[in-house]
């Protein structure tokens, strides 16, 4: 046996005893003495073995050597039956030439080879073997090769496709014919324009073929951008591509294989992130960005030809309140509807952008004359007027409109952005639902604005904030009943700053959460002081904006405030104003019981100025209605306020809601109101407000004068009020006031 050569197993299939010795001896002849030779008589005892042999590993069978005749089967029905046991196994048919039509079938069917017994010798046939088990091996190495390739390319994610060097469609993998929609049978031979057709996704161009382009120039090559591929059904995939050209060994260009796939999602996805960009997401309007850019190109445009354009700076006067009484959905849905109707009231050539949470802005690329302007405001004025339907709700909203104009109000966007922003505020501060040109003054407002909104940052760091108390007094005992905190701004150059001024900007940075935080402290803090002090013990009253109802932690807030304190949660009333409570949130209702579960009080501001119903008093735990200074005001001189203000305290009486009468200035407003019965009252005639030691005093005071020496003024006597001159001087400190009744 060589030496370095393994030893191949060979089953070997003879029923005639000579001839099986003959053909062992030339497989195991010294010279080519490589096999090993196992002998079997009949294909019963040969598909036996074959079952009971391993077809793979140390065991494994190299090849059968069998004659188509047998004892037990004869003909091909031997090959067929020895093929079927072992279809990997290559067979050699040993055959005379007189059956030689029989052997050559065997090898159509699946045999590697056959040899004529007459040619036998022990060169011949240990050389056919060999080379057939050879051969047998190759092939399975390739065809494993070529599956391995096959399963390579069906399982990537990209599409492959290949052509010969005329353009034939020669190969697709799977991927490839979902992408085209032909398989691969029915596409091979065909030209690759029909299989692969691409058009420009813009002009719907026929575009180059990139295999044609990789065999002609013999370099690696792509799709042209923005192409899109046509498949077989007539549905389009964008698609991206490298093509490379197929070489022979001796270099030549022999086809070409392009690798592709489908950018649809990808290509879509990065539109709609350049979309998105440049529009607001809410309103789908170009945003401040885009707004910036198109401002930019319109004023060159109308330089070069001497025109004029407007830019109109729109806010929202009453969204804010919507937005926190019925929710961001429906805001949302506002805000969308606002953006319909404003592009309806311009022309395509216009731009209308939205810039901030309610403001937008539209652009009037091209106009005649200001007046243009003015009737475009006027048209946006009366369609943002429209009742607005949103689910059960209908809703009114209006605006306020600043005008800038080019290029008398700035010849540079930025500027004249700024400009249009101060006529904007300036129309807002005069009422409201109107448009203002801008004007010079407007500066000199907005930088007000923009100085006391940068002070207000500062002013809790620098504790610059104090509180005022004004008391609320009982009209018929003259008793102390409560006390209102009122907010105060010591500025450091502008003095005294009253919320009127301050507030309205802090609710709109978002600073009145920190303020109101403070000064709810500062108030039950300075409430227990009283109260350890052995002073009249009442309840203090704090506003609360519709900004820090809204903040999620407003609860947990005044809890942690009452604990720290250690007033009673009953001492402490919230006030609200009414119209916060103007449309029927439920988020808010959940707020205020959350606040009632704590025990604080509530009390409803302002009361008969918003919009008012009866239904405010069912649904939300109110405690307290404070009638606004409107009524009181002309409660003496005006029959219908006095029947107001009547109707409104009957109500409380039956509701068991306390009534207090706020703004009372003058002894007949005083008188008119006991005359009504209103039990509570508060304002400058009782006492102004007062920081907390000049109020400690007036605690002091009204305690020291309380007991027995005040004599209750009977509503006779309030009908003129008395002078000094008219009362001895030894009564006049028993007679003529109720304590803290005074100015």
């Amino acid at each position: 046996m060589a030496q370095g050569r393994a030893t191949q197993n060979v089953l070997l299939i003879e029923d005639d005893p000579a001839a099986a010795v003959t053909i062992r001896e030339a497989l195991t002849h010294p010279r080519e003495g490589t096999f090993h030779v196992e002998c079997v008589r009949t294909c019963r005892e040969a598909v036996e073995q074959l079952s009971l042999r391993g077809q793979h590993g140390a065991d494994g069978l190299a090849a059968v050597v069998t004659s188509l005749f047998l004892p037990d089967s004869s003909g091909i029905e031997t090959f067929d039956r020895l093929f079927c046991a072992t279809p990997q196994v290559p067979i050699l048919i040993l055959s005379t030439s007189q059956h030689e039509d029989l052997a050559k079938l065997a090898v159509q069917r699946g045999a590697q080879e056959y040899l004529l017994t007459e040619c036998l010798d022990v060169d011949s046939l240990p050389k056919t073997l060999g080379n057939m088990i050879q051969r047998a091996a190759n092939v399975e190495a390739l065809f494993e090769e070529k599956e391995r390739a096959q399963v390579t390319l069906d399982s990537i994610g990209d599409a492959v496709m290949s052509t010969d060097v005329r353009g034939r469609v020669t190969y697709l993998n799977t991927v490839a014919e979902n992408m085209t929609g032909w398989s691969r049978e029915e596409a091979a031979g065909h030209p690759v324009d029909e299989v692969f057709q691409i058009v420009d996704a813009s002009t719907r161009e026929v575009a180059s073929n990139p295999m044609a382009v990789a065999i002609g120039q013999n370099k690696t090559v792509s799709l042209a951008p923005n192409c899109v591929l046509i498949r077989r059904d007539g549905s389009e995939a964008a698609v991206e591509d490298s093509t490379s050209p197929i070489h022979d060994r001796h270099g030549r260009v022999t086809g070409a294989v392009m690798v592709f796939h489908d950018v649809s999602t990808t290509r879509a996805l990065s539109v709609r992130m350049s979309h998105m960009a440049q529009h607001d997401a809410l309103t789908d309007l170009p945003n401040r960005a885009v707004l910036k850019d198109r401002l930019t190109q319109s004023m060159a445009m109308a330089h070069r030809h001497g025109q004029q354009l407007a830019v109109l700076f729109l806010d929202l006067d009453s969204f804010k309140q919507i937005n926190d009484s019925l929710g961001h959905d429906v805001g949302d849905r506002l805000l969308r509807c606002v953006a319909q109707r404003l592009l309806a009231c311009v022309r395509s050539s216009d731009t209308v952008s939205r810039v901030g949470g309610d403001e937008f802005v539209v652009l009037l690329s091209e106009i005649a004359d200001a007046q243009d302007a003015a009737i475009c405001a006027q048209k946006i004025l009366l369609a943002l007027s429209a009742p607005y339907h949103i689910d059960e709700h209908d809703l009114q909203l209006t605006a306020s409109i600043g005008v800038g104009a080019y290029p008398n109000d700035g010849t540079d966007a930025e500027t004249l952005m700024k400009h249009a922003d101060f006529a904007m505020y300036h129309a807002k501060g005069v009422s409201g639902n109107n448009y203002q040109f801008f004007e010079a003054a407007m500066t000199a407002r907005a930088k007000e604005h923009q100085s006391l909104e940068s002070g207000l940052r500062e002013a809790l760091e620098r504790q610059q904030f104090a509180l005022h108390y004004q008391p609320v007094i009982d009209l018929e005992t003259g008793a102390i009943r409560g006390v209102e905190a009122l907010i105060r701004w010591h500025h450091p150059h502008r003095g005294l700053v009253l919320p009127a001024r301050f507030v309205p900007i802090a609710e709109e940075t978002g600073l009145i959460v920190a303020i109101g935080r403070w000064g709810m402290r500062e108030a039950c803090r300075q409430a227990r002081t009283w109260q350890d002090a052995h002073l009249p013990s009442m309840r203090v009253s704090t506003n609360v904006s519709a900004v820090e109802l809204r903040d999620k932690d407003f609860v947990a807030r005044v809890r942690a405030i009452l604990a720290e304190t250690g007033l009673a949660p009953c001492n402490l009333e919230l006030e609200l104003t009414e119209t916060f409570l103007m449309q029927d949130s439920k988020a808010v209702a959940a707020v205020l019981r959350a606040l009632k579960g704590v025990g604080v009080q509530i009390a409803l501001d302002d009361f008969g100025t918003g919009y008012s119903s009866l239904s405010h008093l069912r649904r939300f735990p109110v405690d307290s209605l404070k009638i606004d200074r409107a009524f009181v005001r002309n409660v003496a001189s005006n029959a219908e306020d006095a029947i107001i203000v009547g109707l409104i305290i009957d109500m409380g009486k039956r509701l068991r809601i306390r009534v207090v009468a706020e703004g009372v200035e003058t002894l007949e407003q005083l008188a008119a109101l006991r005359a009504l019965g209103c039990p509570l009252g508060q304002g400058d005639y009782f006492d102004k407000a007062r920081d907390a030691s000049q109020f400690t005093r007036f605690l002091e005071d009204h305690e020291a004068r309380s007991d027995s020496s005040v004599i209750l003024m009977s509503r006779e006597s309030c009908l003129e009020r008395p002078t000094a001159h008219s009362v001895p001087e030894s009564k006049r400190s028993r007679r003529g006031r109720i304590p803290g009744l005074h100015r």
